[in-house]
Parts: structure tokens; sequence; C-alpha cells
């Protein structure tokens, strides 16, 4: 098994855990590990405070974040001021980024969904390709299976090192990735089930029962405040609704604008919206976006961080 991207990263195990939140305890809880945690910095309000708390945590490895639907150029320096050293990025173009992570001495990571976009990626300046797979759960990049697409991804970025992403949801699916060219696996779905993510006990619920043919990939139906948005999530009650009124437009949604959850905050969720249920979170939580990959039947149990990174490794 290659080690090239366990040293640049500084990761003692090929496991990185997919940016869901900026739930700083699960991130340094996989670093603790000796995979990568992650948290999303998209989205919060002080994306230095998310970096120094997760640092307070693990004095390992991690990395933060930017989806790249609007400016973040002021959020990426408070981020590299706070010492971040490992930034992702998805859904857009990194190229103006690249630089500035560079000179602060960081890493550049950036997810793609085809061989194409990964040789644009290297061509800007990206140190490592996440190449993700259409079964991946939460938002989707591509249109291309993680099988075929991972290794037409390690042979056009050759030698850059490629993360495998999508579709991978126990030791066997990471080996898998691995003898596909992969120098690591990138898992979302099954790190929802760590103790240390703070989902909805009834969102854990629907995970552990889940079966593959549960999750199902929508071009556009949880997209309020996030158009052209492809997502992938557990077929629930809206879906159903939306499908059975033969997939309208967003103003045509059966129910759209309902106020359907809250929050824990308080802040209302309306039907459409992207916001999976948390702890905290009220109101008709069947309804809400359960984000979740085709890896989701292999989901079975809560674990700890550490438990599941150790499972992960078991066959290698």
């Amino acid at each position: 098994m290659s080690t090239a991207l366990r040293e640049l990263l500084g990761i003692e195990r090929p496991i990185v855990q997919a940016p869901m939140s900026d739930i700083t305890g699960l991130a340094a809880a996989v670093s603790n590990a000796g995979g990568l945690g992650m948290v999303t910095l998209t989205w919060s309000a002080d994306v230095g405070a998310v970096v120094r708390e997760t640092a307070a945590l693990t004095t390992r490895p991690f990395g933060g974040n930017f989806v790249l639907t609007s400016d973040h150029h002021r959020d990426l320096d408070q981020a590299l001021e706070a010492g971040l050293k490992i930034v992702s990025f998805m859904w857009g173009d990194p190229s103006s980024y690249i630089k500035a992570v560079h000179d602060a001495g960081g890493i550049v990571l950036h997810t793609v969904g085809s061989a194409e976009e990964a040789r644009r990626s290297v061509a800007a300046g990206a140190d490592v390709i996440v190449a993700q797979g259409w079964e991946a759960g939460g938002h989707v990049w591509g249109r291309v299976a993680t099988l075929p697409l991972v290794p037409a991804v390690v042979d056009a970025v050759a030698p850059v090192p490629v993360i495998a992403a999508g579709g991978i949801g126990d030791a066997r699916g990471v080996a898998a990735v691995l003898a596909l060219g992969a120098q690591a696996a990138w898992l979302g779905t099954r790190f929802l089930l760590a103790e240390e993510m703070p989902i909805h006990e009834d969102y854990r619920r629907r995970l552990i029962a889940a079966a593959e043919t549960d999750s199902q990939w929508y071009p556009n139906l949880y997209d309020v405040g996030w158009p052209d948005s492809p997502h992938r999530a557990l077929r629930n009650s809206t879906a159903k609704a939306w499908e059975a009124a033969g997939c309208p437009p967003d103003d045509q949604r059966p129910g759209h604008g309902d106020v359907i959850g809250h929050f824990a905050s308080g802040e209302a969720i309306v039907r459409y919206e992207p916001a999976p249920p948390m702890e905290g979170t009220t109101g008709d939580i069947e309804a809400l976006s359960m984000w979740a990959g085709q890896s989701v039947a292999l989901a079975r149990q809560p674990q700890s961080a550490a438990e599941i990174v150790a499972e992960l490794c078991s066959r290698l």
C-alpha cells in the first residue's frame, strides 16, 4: 500500500472522514484515530473559531472544506490564519484559492467527478484529487460510479495521489478502492453513525434500518437556497409526494414553502431545504433531507469514530 498520501497529509491510516458539518469533536476523533478528520467551513459563522476548536481537540492533522457556490476568499484567509493546513474544495473552480493555501504552507484537496476535471484541477495546482463516485451520499458532483471513475482519475493525474469517495461502507470497500489505485478512502455515510456525530435519533434509526435501494439520487429535490445541486438521500414522504406530482419545478412542488421543522436554534426549516435533522431539531423529522449514500446498508450500528477507523482498516 502506497504511503505517499499518508506522508503528505501526515496521517497513519488511509481513511478520510467526509466533511459533513462543522462538528469539531467528530473530526478530532477521526484524526486522533489515525485518519483525517474534516470539518465543513462553508456555512460557519466564524471559520477561524472552528479551526481553533478542532486544533484544541487533536494534535494530529485535520482538514477544512469549502463548497465553492459563493465567494470564500475571506473565509479561507481566516481559516489559514487560524492554522488550517489541509484545505478541501468542491463544487466549483478552486484555481483562485490555491495560491493562498500554498503560500500558507498548506495542501489542497479538490473533489471531482470526471478524469477531465481531475486534469484541470492538477493543472491549477491541486495537490490531491478526491474522485467522488455517483454512489456518494449528500451532494454529488458527478454522474460516474466509483468503480470506473477511480482508475480513470488515477491514470489521468498520476503521480498525483487520489482519494476515492462514494459507495465505501466497510473494510472490503476500502481494500477495493486501494486496489483500483486510490491511496485512501473518503467516507461520509459510515461516519454518520459515529457516536461523536450529533444527528437526530430518528435519522440514526433510519440509517440503521435502510437498504441500499433506499438511497436515491435527486437532481433538484432539496435545493432551497442551493439550486442546481444534485444529491443523494433516503427516500421519504417529501420525495414520494414530489414524485407523485410528476417532479414539478420549485414553485409548483407539493408543500412548497411550508415550515416543517426547526433547528435547535429555533430557526425554521422549510420543505425542500437541504437541512438534515441534527440533535435538537424538531418537527416532521422524517420529511427532512436525510443524506445517505448507497453504502448505507453497510452501516448497522453506532460506534465510536476510533472503532470505525480501526474496522475500516482491518483488511489492509
